[in-house]
């Protein structure tokens, strides 16, 4: 019998998971957005996507649903559905591009402008409540191996043009 190896790097005999970084971010990543997505849900009956949608419209205002794809890192079926049940919510509205009519914006209506108007103070008590055990220093630091991380990312491997 084989002993499982939890404490050590992954070498080339086998991979950790629990120590691959990649799936730990994602991990990581997935705890936390969903943590945050149960509070919108309890308290504004929305889910993930559709709060991402209703946070990217309230922060960058009108956009494609491309647009909302690529900055939000969601397929276009995600987004297609989150904008559609938001607009059946009245909570968006969506508006032809005159110079292309295969092209939509969405905006956020009055009502889901309200929303994001909750959501701002809700979001950033979360954020504090995540990280009340650090330090200034320690979110200074964990803020900039984030942008590292991230760049690196994409000098390794950039993103896909044709997504």
């Amino acid at each position: 019998m084989v002993a499982a190896r939890n404490d050590s790097p992954p070498t080339a005999e086998g991979l950790l998971l629990e120590r691959f970084l990649p799936y730990r971010l994602n991990m990581l990543g997935t705890t936390v957005s969903q943590s945050f997505a149960r509070l919108c849900a309890r308290r504004f009956n929305i889910a993930l996507p559709e709060w991402r949608v209703v946070a990217l419209l309230g922060q960058r205002g009108r956009l494609t649903s491309k647009a909302i794809g690529t900055r939000c890192a969601m397929h276009k079926t995600m987004v297609s559905r989150a904008v559609g049940e938001l607009e059946r919510r009245r909570l968006v509205e969506r508006e032809a591009n005159p110079a292309d009519k295969r092209e939509v914006f969405v905006a956020l209506s009055a009502a889901g402008e309200a929303i994001y108007a909750e959501i701002i103070p809700l979001a950033s008590a979360y954020s504090e409540r995540l990280t009340a055990g650090l330090s200034d220093e320690d979110r200074a630091v964990l803020d900039r191996l984030i942008r590292q991380l991230h760049d690196r990312a994409r000098q390794i491997a950039p993103p896909d043009p044709q997504a």
